[in-house]
């Protein structure tokens, strides 16, 4: 039975737990027995693997584990045609070489390349998305940045006619007071002097020449 190990995992054991899973999934085998075995190598239990593998190990070995697939459903078809002798010859030879083994018209090595390809292709086109998301997110984001800072200059414009508008309001509002009172003053300058002229004494000449007062 394994130990349960509390300290962090390596490198190596993650190295470890990639290659006997790939293994495993290659040769057809379960995931659980690759983390039994990787466990009972480490000294961890095969949960504690398994949930190694699945948060992050996998990640890394997602173009590795499509290949393990193909090598799995290639040795799977073998079987069924050429049957066990076949295989045995074909495990030998992957024991040797595995990278330049050929059987059945095609080679680990045209499997593997292929798998890189279309891995590096995918990954090719992903990078070019999201680097186009990226300009246009950089554009976008330039272009809200120029917004801003017109309608910031826009806003200072506003602020000072606001303020200029209201000192003018200030200024003709105190000229109209004032005019208002002039206004005032004369009006009631001018009733005075109507009252002076209907008050005052008027006077005409008599035939003799003397000046005479009119009621």
């Amino acid at each position: 039975m394994s130990a349960v190990r509390q300290d962090a995992w390596s490198e190596e054991d993650d190295l470890i737990l990639a290659e006997v899973t790939l293994r495993h999934i290659r040769e057809g085998g379960t995931q659980l027995a690759a983390f039994e075995e990787v466990g009972e190598r480490i000294g961890r239990t095969a949960a504690a693997c398994g949930f190694r593998w699945n948060s992050f190990v996998r990640k890394k070995y997602e173009a590795a584990i499509q290949i393990a697939k193909a090598q799995r459903q290639k040795r799977s078809q073998l079987k069924k045609h050429t049957g066990g002798a076949a295989m045995a010859t074909v495990a030998m030879v992957e024991l040797q070489d595995p990278v330049y083994s050929k059987t059945d018209g095609f080679s680990e090595e045209s499997l593997s390349v292929d798998a890189v390809i279309r891995y590096l292709r995918q990954w090719k086109t992903t990078y070019s998305d999201m680097s186009r998301q990226i300009r246009n997110m950089e554009k976008e984001l330039s272009e809200a940045k120029e917004r801003i800072d017109s309608l910031r200059q826009e806003n200072t414009k506003l602020n000072s006619a606001v303020t200029e508008a209201a000192s003018d309001y200030r200024v003709v509002n105190d000229d109209y007071k004032a005019l208002i009172q002039i206004m005032d003053r004369a009006r009631k300058l001018s009733l005075l002097q109507e009252e002076d002229e209907e008050n005052r004494a008027r006077f005409k000449m008599d035939a003799n020449g003397n000046l005479e007062r009119i009621d």
